[in-house]
């Protein structure tokens, strides 16, 4: 254990300096703010000394929950508060820490994109919980793999994105925007305000904005003015579209600023439903434009013929509640994006949270799958462009969580930022599909089930769960968990298969073949691999073998090898084989817990140690019984960026003497810093001292176990003021 030194902010106890202990002891209950910053082991072991008190710790009300200290996400109102913003510590827990991942196309490619609009109650609901909430069935989004860009929309002035959607969507490779909106009459005074004078009232918005997006780490603004301008702010409106354009482009990469239509270029407040010489100066202004849901063909006529080649720019906007003279909505929303896409224009959907508030909380999952599925032919899939691939299929809810194939704790939870790399979710009537089970997981709370029926006479059947698109190392090591189900399961045998692009120049196989197998030998003409599986893996990928042989609670586990030369990698998918051919339609269940794909030469590579883990913002309560305390913390450390997927953290306990306590999971981390709130713990007598030993674990994005020793480690030594109680 490293003694606790002095720093800023506090001062370490040391054993024998008895004066000094009352010294630091009467400066701590005065304070109404504490920060510690002791010393940490170079194994990451850190020694904090309190003191109690319970004398009342405000936190800020706009960055956490008043009652309980919890960290939450939070909106702007007004011009005012947008000005007068400016990035403060206590936000750290709003800060996505979750880089957009690359997928192909990318988003400036030249083929139609997908904008989901997400409307729903107001905002900043449940998703405001930046750590999670116990909330059952919730609203989740997870098909990811359909669409281009998310816009998180409310109505109040400055909608800054829940930071747990940024993580989600930054995860599965989609931009995020945040919402400007003015609406009627104080909208109306809002304008004036800033865009009615000169230009350095609009330009100090637009840098305000663009700050915004880069402190917070989302990627733009739908900017959304619903009400009549002035002629003097209807003039500045394409300068202010220009300057904020340019700013979101030079302070986050690959930013975009989207105008919704409802301004005409003489300040009416009037809906188009189309791109037309009334709000072509607004969409040239800016990256695009999102059109008013009461179209008919003849706008998207006459909106494809003035875009020009900047069609895909704009957003034909689809209201799924059909809410006014609209085509489709619904389950019948297929009908607008086939029109839309007819003509070549890319599609804004509005509110697709119908399915969760009109169609009801129970059965949300199905018709979830169902409204995409029947979405699906008009929507082009994205592939994964990078590895490692790794993912539980958890899809940020659950009604328990599980960890290694059994239930870690029971009861409803909500984070999205714990969502994992969704896969694809083909609808195959009469074959095998996906969709997502929370009865049973690896690891999170839900699995992938793969269910259906195998023809008759067929006896390999493939399902394809992600489309990938990059170069294939030379080594690849595959990993798979899966649980059969179903009356026979013994009659079926899965294995994951990969497919490359076609090429001349792509083989499979190197020295290390099977035998009887050339070498240099061509793939398949269709170019399917289907990995060696590996009983033991080489000694030197000893962290491999063991998490191959992680698999129990009735879940199999398989580790697999591909050698490839000069191919370029084009699906994952899982191989499903029957032993016997049958003349009869054969049903089939499984469940995938978890599937990697890995480059094996980055597979042996140690990993970082947490370092530096440090408390600040103590709040201390009495506890619900005699002799307890209820104590809230937060912990920040520091750790590689873009190593860790997430972190674990635990209390190992809290005690007055001697002893070991099993380890408590506590929650997700999704950035380096957690808020633990309500830790209940003993109330040390008189003169005595105790421990709470608090662990964090890091989650690496390949999935590796890491060594306890590698974690990070904070003891609380805390007391009660050598003069009594507080």
């Amino acid at each position: 254990m490293a003694a606790a030194q002095e720093g800023p902010g506090r001062r370490g106890k040391r054993a024998g300096a008895a004066a000094e202990e009352a010294e630091v002891e009467a400066e701590r209950a005065g304070r109404r703010r504490r920060s510690f910053q002791p010393a940490a082991e170079h194994r990451g072991t850190t020694i904090l000394h309190d003191t109690i008190s319970t004398q009342p710790q405000p936190l800020p009300a706009r960055y956490f929950d008043i009652n309980t200290t919890e960290p939450v996400s939070f909106f702007l109102s007004g011009l005012e508060e947008l000005l007068a913003w400016k990035p403060d510590g206590n936000d750290d827990f709003n800060i996505s820490m979750v880089p957009l991942a690359k997928r192909q196309p990318p988003l400036h490619s030249k083929r139609p994109r997908t904008l989901v609009c997400h409307d729903m109650r107001g905002g900043y609901i449940d998703d405001r919980f930046i750590q999670g909430s116990a909330t059952r069935n919730p609203y989740v989004f997870y098909h990811w793999r359909y669409i281009d860009i998310f816009v998180y929309f409310s109505h109040h002035t400055v909608t800054i994105p829940p930071v747990c959607w940024t993580n989600a969507a930054h995860k599965n490779g989609v931009p995020v925007l945040g919402t400007f909106i003015t609406e009627w009459t104080d909208g109306e005074k809002l304008c004036e305000a800033f865009l009615a004078g000169g230009e350095e009232a609009f330009r100090a918005v637009s840098e305000q904005l663009a700050r915004i997006a880069q402190h917070y780490r989302f990627d733009g603004w739908l900017i959304n003015l619903e009400n009549t301008l002035s002629p003097a702010a209807v003039r500045n409106l394409p300068h202010f579209l220009r300057h904020l354009t340019a700013e979101v482009h030079g302070a986050v990469p690959g930013g975009l600023v989207i105008w919704y239509d409802s301004i005409l270029r003489n300040g009416t407040l009037k809906w188009q439903n189309e791109l037309n010489e009334e709000n072509r100066l607004f969409f040239d202004a800016c990256d695009g434009l999102f059109t008013n849901y009461n179209w008919k063909e003849a706008h998207l006529e006459r909106t494809r013929e003035l875009a020009g080649p900047r069609h895909i720019d704009v957003y034909v906007g689809v209201d799924v509640f059909a809410r006014g003279e609209v085509i489709g909505g619904g389950f019948d929303t297929d009908k607008s994006l086939r029109l839309i896409r007819q003509h070549g224009l890319s599609a804004a959907i509005f509110a697709p949270g119908w399915v969760y508030e009109h169609l009801g909380e129970e059965n949300f999952l199905q018709n979830e799958n169902k409204f995409w599925g029947l979405l699906s032919e008009y929507l082009p899939t994205h592939s994964i462009c990078t590895l490692p691939l790794a993912t539980s299929f958890s899809l940020g809810m659950g009604t328990s969580r599980f960890l290694d194939g059994k239930e870690e704790e029971a009861g409803p939870w909500y984070d999205l930022s714990a969502q994992e790399i969704q896969p694809l979710y083909p609808e195959r009537k009469g074959r095998l599909s996906t969709s997502c089970c929370l009865q049973d997981a690896w690891c999170g709370g839900s699995s992938l089930r793969v269910q259906g029926t195998i023809p008759p006479g067929e006896e390999l059947v493939a399902v394809r769960l992600f489309s990938l698109q990059m170069p294939a190392p030379p080594k690849l090591f595959l990993t798979l968990l899966y649980k059969l189900e179903g009356p026979h399961p013994d009659e079926f045998t899965v294995s994951l298969e990969i497919t490359t692009w076609d090429s001349g120049i792509c083989h499979e196989g190197n020295i290390t073949s099977l035998p009887g197998e050339d070498p240099t030998s061509p793939s398949e003409p269709n170019g399917r691999h289907h990995p060696r599986f590996l009983p033991a893996p080489p000694p030197s990928l000893a962290k491999l073998l063991a998490a191959c042989h992680r698999g129990s609670n009735g879940w199999t586990s398989r580790c697999y090898e591909l050698d490839l030369q000069d191919c370029s990698l084009r699906d994952l998918s899982l191989l499903v084989s029957r032993h016997q051919p049958s003349p009869q339609e054969t049903s089939f269940s499984c469940l995938l817990g978890e599937v990697r794909v890995l480059d094996a030469a980055s597979v042996a590579a140690s990993p970082p140690q947490v370092q530096s883990l440090a408390a600040s913002q103590l709040w201390w309560q009495d506890g619900p019984e005699a002799g307890q305390l209820s104590l809230s913390l937060t912990l920040r450390w520091v750790f590689p960026p873009g190593r860790a997927g997430s972190f674990r953290v635990f209390s190992q306990g809290a005690r007055c003497r001697r002893g070991q306590t099993q380890p408590e999971l506590l929650g997700l981390a999704h950035a380096c810093l957690y808020r633990a709130v309500g830790l209940l713990v003993p109330r040390p007598a008189a003169g005595q001292s105790c421990q709470l030993e608090l662990l964090v674990e890091p989650v690496l994005r390949d999935e590796m176990p890491v060594d306890p020793h590698r974690w990070g480690r904070l003891v609380l030594v805390y007391s009660e003021p050598a003069s009594g109680t507080s």
